[in-house]
């Protein structure tokens, strides 16, 4: 009997590029369903009877209902299976199209937006699934497709709501996006395989709130900023609920075993760096979008705008989302030549050249149309590149949690352009025949501002550590051999190790440790950290031998070499020697017997003490990392010293010279 998992050999039934074109098409659907109601906006007063400024919610209530369902959704299918959540999105999107457009009033149009915007997951759960799903060989191409698919929707969504809403009416642009979900989620079932990669967990519900209770703060804040007033008490308020929120989310999120979003992961030189980076495309990116179709639309009186109508203005921008699809197997040869850091610097610094042909170049519609196709490719090379190199920098186990915090800070970046666009192009104006005009300088002063984050993000890429581990497209290893080999599609079976980081004295959990998975030659495999219990999993690409290096702030490290078989395994982990705080307590070279040592946390917290020997040794149990104070009470049991410790220190071991007999003078080491 085959040890090889069955979602590995169900796939076997369909090509790969079933799979592929599955989640591509469910990544631009959701993208669409997020521009689709932008062309509709003038529109909606009218048919709903609502004013301009009530009509902004389609928008807004999509906008933070995705910043609170995608990191969660994202972590969900990390614990409980990718597909499973991926297919719950979809429902969403579809539960929410069919509101909106029975509903037939502003109230349930909303509540449809608000469901919908819980599909955000999709694109980063499904980027975690080609990685579990498919050959080495093919994951860069199919990741660069599936990143730019959020471009690509967004693009098409201008002009397919438009032609839909002037053949069919309002309520098609609903429904029909409903109907094509209903088909994709069919798809998904028939054709996508259920990972078998999963790290269950309790769900971390605190990190979960107060991440949602920011996100939604902030978001709020910046997308109404600009009709609220940037002063006004509802935007001083949410800034300060959401800057209340944060300081009570990392320090909760640091405590537990089991975050929403590991932080220590994310504060990672390579993560961090394209986070920070995801923010900066996010923003570049959606500033092409937004004022590409504006700027067509403009009257030509004002002597820059074209006068063309909704419909026009956004077939305009097919081109733009035809590019971002052709350059994706571009974006896969960069990544699997060079690197996906190159990838990265490559795509911001396409971005960066194609807003400055739309500085120069805005005479003629052709020459639009190049500038936005310039900005574009970058876009699709950029976003292809960010997922990979955030899936090669944190455990293979949390893949999707990962993807969705990066997805979710690209929106970050979206939402904050959008609001930098509504100002700049409402405040830079020209008034001709009686009307007023967004002026030329505004379009002008956007593309700028978009190319300096378009520079920033490469700034930021070069940054990035040359990739010296794995990445999510490289050849794996060899089963049985531990050496890197590539292998055919239909040989590669991953497995599970799940295990406990326990004491080998008597048997208790060691949590917070870190486990650390190479190959015989000393190649990184994976790594993942262990939860409160000591649960760690870690995942390998085949049989084989490995070395497996577990360490933890307390305990001295443990390493042994392993072989596993072609099947998910278990294995406990045991630490031997529990590290201590030692030392020798001296005065003018002689020890100093029966002292009082006593560390102690500053602001409250723990204390521990002991007293010095007939040679001055101390030993006290080494506590987790942090600052103390080391104080010393001498025999007379008046006298005494103290100073700061930062621990965990890289030698365990303080000798502590008594300065003088004088009390509070402090130590010497």
């Amino acid at each position: 009997m085959s040890a090889e998992p069955a979602a590995r050999r169900s796939a076997r039934r369909f090509p790969d590029w079933l799979v592929i074109a599955t989640l591509g098409c469910g990544g631009i659907v959701v993208s669409l369903e997020k521009t689709a109601v932008v062309p509709l906006l003038p529109e909606y007063p009218r048919i709903f009877g609502v004013t301009s400024d009530d009509v902004s919610w389609m928008v807004t209530v999509t906008l933070l209902s995705a910043a609170v369902a995608t990191p969660i959704v994202s972590r969900l299918a990390d614990m409980y299976g990718k597909r499973r959540m991926l297919l719950l999105a979809m429902v969403l999107m579809v539960a929410g199209a069919f509101t909106a457009s029975i509903g037939g009033t502003f109230t349930w149009a909303l509540i449809g937006r608000g469901l919908q915007g819980a599909a955000g997951a999709v694109i980063p759960v499904g980027i975690s699934i080609l990685r579990d799903a498919l050959p080495q060989q093919k994951i860069a191409g199919a990741v660069s497709l599936m990143s730019a698919s959020f471009g690509i929707g967004s693009a098409l969504g201008l002009p397919l709501s438009g032609l839909v809403y002037e053949r069919l009416g309002w309520q098609a642009t609903f429904w029909v996006v409903g109907v094509v979900g209903v088909l994709l989620i069919a798809a998904v079932v028939v054709f996508v395989p259920e990972s078998t990669v999963r790290s269950p967990a309790p769900f971390d519900y605190a990190g979960a709130f107060l991440l949602s209770a920011g996100m939604t703060a902030v978001l709020l804040a910046i997308t109404k900023g600009g009709v609220w007033g940037w002063s006004s008490y509802p935007v001083l308020g949410l800034l300060a609920a959401a800057a209340v929120s944060f300081a009570l989310w990392f320090p909760a999120e640091l405590r537990t075993g089991q975050p929403l979003v590991d932080l220590r992961t994310s504060a990672r030189r390579p993560v961090l760096l394209t986070n920070i980076g995801a923010v900066l495309v996010g923003f570049s990116m959606y500033a092409n979008m937004l004022v590409t179709t504006q700027q067509l639309q403009l009257s030509r009186e004002t002597g820059y705008g074209f006068g063309l109508s909704v419909l026009a203005a956004g077939l305009t921008m097919i081109p733009s989302g035809l590019a971002m699809v052709a350059v994706a197997p571009v974006s896969a040869r960069i990544t699997n030549t060079y690197g996906a850091r190159a990838t990265l610097v490559t795509g911001c610094s396409v971005m960066a050249a194609g807003y400055l042909v739309r500085v120069l170049f805005v005479q003629t519609v052709p020459e639009i149309i190049i500038g936005a196709v310039i900005v574009s490719v970058g876009t699709a090379i950029s976003m292809a590149a960010m997922p990979t190199i955030i899936m090669s920098n944190v455990p293979l186990t949390d893949t999707a949690a990962a993807n969705g915090v990066n997805t979710l800070l690209r929106s970050v970046g979206t939402s904050t352009c959008s609001a930098a666009v509504a100002t700049i192009l409402a405040s830079l104006t020209v008034s001709i025949g009686g009307g007023t005009f967004p002026g030329l300088d505004a379009f002008r002063t956007i593309f700028v501002l978009a190319g300096f984050a378009a520079l920033a993000a490469t700034g930021v890429a070069c940054l990035i550590p040359r990739s010296g581990s794995r990445e999510a497209t490289h050849p794996d290893l060899h089963s049985g051999t531990g050496t890197r080999e590539p292998r055919p599609a239909e040989q590669k079976r991953e497995i599970l190790v799940r295990g406990r980081l326990l004491a080998a004295a008597d048997g208790r959990p060691v949590g917070r440790g870190t486990v650390t998975v190479l190959d015989s030659e000393g190649g990184p495999v994976d790594w993942g950290r262990a939860d409160d219990d000591g649960r760690y999993a870690v995942l390998l690409p085949g049989g084989g031998r490995y070395v497996m290096v577990a360490s933890q702030v307390r305990w001295r490290p443990v390493s042994e070499v392993l072989a596993f078989p072609d099947a998910s395994a278990s294995h406990d982990i045991h630490f031997r020697e529990q590290l201590s705080l030692t030392g020798r307590v001296r005065h003018a070279g002689r020890p100093v017997a029966d002292a009082l040592v006593i560390l102690v946390r500053p602001g409250g917290g723990s204390t521990v003490s002991t007293r010095s020997d007939t040679r001055g040794n101390y030993e006290l149990p080494l506590p987790g990392p942090g600052l103390y104070v080391l104080g010393i009470v001498e025999p007379d049991g008046r006298t005494t010293h103290c100073r700061r410790v930062l621990l965990p220190a890289p030698d365990t071991v303080i000798d502590l010279e008594l300065a003088g007999r004088e009390p509070h003078t402090g130590l010497r080491i």
